[in-house]
């Protein structure tokens, strides 16, 4: 068995309970997924089964898209609900104070990761440090906010928003919301967060735990060429096929760059790489 499930995650479960759940219904022990989700979120989990694996660092490069709800005037430690208070200041502020904030983050910035996160320092991870009552000082990193849109606004003592946000890799929307409020002279913290797509990959086509659990694994496995349909490709005949099956080079069209994928004339994806000098050099080629 083999292929990637999309997977609408509950909230209150990690991504690595969402794989142990994947591993015990499909029997397979090789899964991974294709980028972390915090416990409180819920949303699209794009999760790999067998030897697809080794194909998912192409989909975790892609731009997602989430669907945040903040409370302003409370910070907590960990940035969202599921921490404790922190700071408690009321605010003041209107719809077009708040447009205006987030307008300033849209484009390349930098961002401080939060101490509750996986990031790794000194080979072990700010959460786990973060247990232990420890803050260490972390290094800004670059991330992408493509778009960034206040859907909503609630007034009030402790102002309430929602927003469409579409970002790169690695983007801590946590950390987003918080930097916008600091903007505004206070904090914020999540109370909600759902992760709609994933490149071209859409939490509408994701099973539930509970459908997984019904109509098993098999019934929901999307393959490869779908999944990594955002790549550009071209198209090889069943020679050239053969020829990166056995670990041989084949001609690639000099109109590409970055990673693409050769796909078979059955529509079947056959290896991922890059293209060096008019040949395609192999990253992972499916047997």
């Amino acid at each position: 068995m083999t292929g990637f499930l999309l997977v609408d995650k509950p909230s209150g479960w990690t991504s690595h309970d969402v794989v142990a759940k994947i591993r015990r219904l499909s029997g397979v022990k090789k899964v991974g997924h294709a980028g972390t989700l915090d416990p409180m979120a819920t949303g699209l989990l794009v999760v790999a089964v067998g030897p697809v694996t080794r194909l998912l660092r192409f989909l975790q490069d892609l731009t997602k898209t989430y669907i945040a709800e903040a409370t302003f005037g409370i910070a907590t430690d960990s940035l969202d609900a599921d921490g404790e208070i922190t700071e408690k200041a009321p605010m003041a502020f209107d719809r077009r104070q708040l447009e205006e904030a987030v307008s300033t983050f849209v484009g390349d910035i930098e961002q401080i990761p939060p101490m509750v996160s996986a990031v790794k320092v000194g080979g072990k991870k700010l959460y786990e440090l973060a247990r232990e009552g420890k803050e260490i000082e972390r290094d800004a990193r670059p991330v992408t906010i493509h778009q960034f849109e206040v859907l909503g606004f609630e007034p009030g003592e402790y102002p309430t928003a929602s927003f469409r946000i579409q970002s790169s890799k690695g983007t801590y929307v946590r950390t987003l919301v918080d930097d916008v409020a600091r903007r505004l002279g206070g904090r914020a913290h999540l109370t909600a967060l759902r992760r709609t797509t994933n490149g071209s990959l859409s939490v509408a086509d994701a099973a539930t735990i509970e459908r997984l659990e019904a109509d098993g694994v098999d019934a929901h496995l999307v393959d490869p060429a779908r999944a990594l349909a955002d790549l550009p490709s071209f198209t090889i005949g069943a020679e050239d096929a053969a020829a990166l099956r056995h670990g041989r080079q084949v001609r690639i069209p000099d109109t590409f760059d970055g990673s693409v994928a050769a796909i078979g004339l059955d529509g079947d994806l056959i290896a991922v790489g890059e293209p060096e000098r008019g040949w395609f050099k192999s990253r992972v080629v499916l047997r």
